[in-house]
């Protein structure tokens, strides 16, 4: 599925809340924070670009595979790194390249 991700599977769903599962049944609550391109796609590849969640400081999640769940995309695995905390939340990001 996320193979077909492309930026703008997401730029409509900024502010919107995500569900992120952990392994041991327990989950978090994240916003996405942003949706923005980088470069350009090349070869008919998409073109790269980087989403960023908001969640909360604690706990924070290591960088690994989660499965996230949207109301209107769906369930899907998605590569977050927890990159810091900003403004009172925990920020992840994920790339798409």
């Amino acid at each position: 599925m996320i193979e077909t991700f492309t930026h703008e599977t997401f730029a409509g769903h900024v502010g919107e809340p995500f569900r992120i599962h952990a392994d041991d049944g327990s989950s978090i609550e994240a916003r996405l924070a942003s949706a923005r391109t980088w470069g350009s796609g090349s070869d008919g590849h998409r073109v790269p670009f980087t989403l960023t969640f908001h969640g909360p400081l604690s706990p924070v999640l290591p960088q690994r595979i989660y499965r996230l769940q949207h109301d209107g995309i769906g369930t899907f695995e998605l590569f977050l790194v927890p990159v810091g905390p900003a403004g009172g939340e925990m920020q992840y990001e994920a790339v798409f390249s």
